[in-house]
Formats: structure tokens, sequence, C-alpha cells
């Protein structure tokens, strides 16, 4: 199946997200793990950001962190769905009208990640927590990210990789030509598009996070819950029929252990700074050189 079939409708990743801003903190475990675990490793780095950029922010949990660490630091919230944005400034503001006059209103746009609009060199830190596997390739995310950050500037996110929903996937595998779980990309390429971006000394890792179900349909009720629905351009389009669902269940349950059905996913951390532009290296006559480096072996 052609790869262009796995790329993501933007408007129904956006739609699917505004519909589960009400659901999203009861099912969001694994996105508030992750978040906590990438908080973790900030105190590895050394950093003091004036203004950070929490790029797909969703309801506010990791906003919410990053303003406990950097209490003097000004937190955009930024997200493709409204309704998320929202959420996140109903848990913020306090009750009762006179105390919501006096309460500043977070920083908040709604965007897109490959297009933002935000000034060049106008953040500290970009911040982004399992929102750049929406996008259909990385280069133009990282590129923004890039363009954004200030020269010394901290880029940290985390997204998923290959093995997501691998159970899934397989459970689907052959029912019919549709797509049904997002094509995730490689540590590795991440890593390449971060170079290619202009970033200096990224530094990239992976772990393994299991979640269990009772069933099927519990999986597929926490994937809609937080909005996580299947936006892929080959997707069907209409329902599944109950013969094609019941194989489905079938197929999923020979991954079933000790009572329990897994949801994989294969969470991807990278960090990396934007540096100074390197100065052209130029000839005699003034004419730029430009350096050809080998590819690298597959």
């Amino acid at each position: 199946m052609s790869s262009e079939s796995f790329y993501t409708d933007k408007s129904r990743v956006r739609a699917s997200f505004d519909r589960a801003a009400r659901s999203y903190d009861g099912a969001a475990v694994l996105q508030r793990e992750v978040s906590d675990r990438m908080a973790g490793r900030l105190d590895l780095i050394r950093h003091a950001p004036g203004v950070i950029l929490d790029a797909g922010s969703g309801t506010g949990y990791g906003a919410a962190t990053l303003r406990d660490r950097y209490a003097d630091a000004r937190v955009v919230e930024f997200d493709l769905a409204l309704s998320m944005l929202q959420a996140s400034r109903a848990k913020q503001m306090p009750a009762g009208l006179l105390k919501k006059l006096f309460t500043r209103a977070p920083a908040q746009v709604c965007g897109d990640l490959e297009n933002l609009p935000l000034a060049t060199g106008s953040v500290d830190m970009v911040w982004s927590n399992l929102a750049v596997q929406w996008m259909n390739t990385p280069d133009r995310v990282f590129a923004e990210f890039h363009r954004v950050l200030k020269v010394d500037g901290l880029l940290m996110f985390s997204t998923l990789g290959p093995d997501t929903l691998k159970e899934l996937g397989a459970a689907f595998a052959g029912v019919d030509a549709a797509t049904h779980v997002n094509r995730f990309i490689d540590m590795h390429d991440l890593g390449d598009a971060l170079v290619r971006a202009g970033f200096a000394t990224p530094v990239m890792d992976m772990e393994k996070i299991v979640l269990t179900y009772d069933d099927v349909k519990g999986v597929m009720r926490d994937l809609k819950a937080i909005g996580a629905r299947n936006a892929t351009e080959g997707r069907g389009r209409g329902l599944m029929g109950k013969h094609a669902w019941a194989r489905v269940e079938a197929n999923y349950e020979q991954w079933r252990r000790e009572g329990r059905l897994p949801a994989t996913y294969e969470v991807v951390y990278g960090h990396a700074w934007r540096p100074a532009a390197a100065p052209k290296r130029k000839l005699d006559d003034g004419r730029d050189i430009v350096e050809f480096m080998p590819r690298r072996p597959a």
C-alpha cells in the first residue's frame, strides 16, 4: 500500500480532538505518564527559558508542569483543536465573575504545528508531548520549531515509534484493504530530520509502555476518548461489518496474556539545541563552498 494512504487527514485530526476535549483527561493515562517522564529529563538539563511553547498542549497538563518548574517563564499553549485549549482555560480560570476579571488568562494559540504563527526567534524552549506523530513528515515541523527558537534554545519532544499499537495493526491486517492504524516514524529517521532542520547535538532514546485491557473494545474506547481516531487517508469510509469486526477480535485474542490484552506504545524521546548559524566557508573569489557528505549505508 502506498505511503500516501497512511498520510493523516489534518481536518479529521482537528475534528477528532475537538470532540474528545471533554473525555480526554479521563483517558489520557499514557499522555500524562510520558509528560511526567519528559519533565524528569529536564532535571538533567541546565536551561532557564523565558518563553516556552507547549506545542500540542492538549488540555494543559504539560503546560501546568512547565509553569510550576519555571515560575518566571511565560508558557504559550498551542494546539490544533480549539476545544482542547478551551478545556485547559476552563481549568485555570477560577469560579466567580469577579475572580475571573482579576485572573490573567493563559496565553493560548490555535493553529498548525507545520505553520506556526509565531515570530522567528521568539521562544527559548519548545516542549512537545506526543504531537509530532500526527505530522506526515517531521521535516516541516522541526523546521518550524527551529525557526521560532532563539539561538541556544531547547527543543524537547516525545512522539510514537513504529511498534506503537502493533497488536491492533496485526488484528486488522488482512481483514480489508483499508488502513486502520497510523504509520509511525523510526527514531533514527527522526534524529536525521533534526539534523536536516539545523539542530545541534540531538539526543534520542526510546522505551515501550504497555497498557492492558479486558477486550478490544476497551482499546478502541480509550483511543476514541483521547481523540486518537484513525485519520489516515486510506481509512475505510463506512462502518465495519459484524463479521469483519469478529475477525479483528479473534485476531487480537492471540495477544492475550494473563487474562489481559496488551496495547504497546513505542515512545520516542528527543531533545536538541538551536545553535548559532555556522559561518559559510568561501573560496578566495568569494564563492560559497558547498560540502557534500556521503550517504550513510542503509
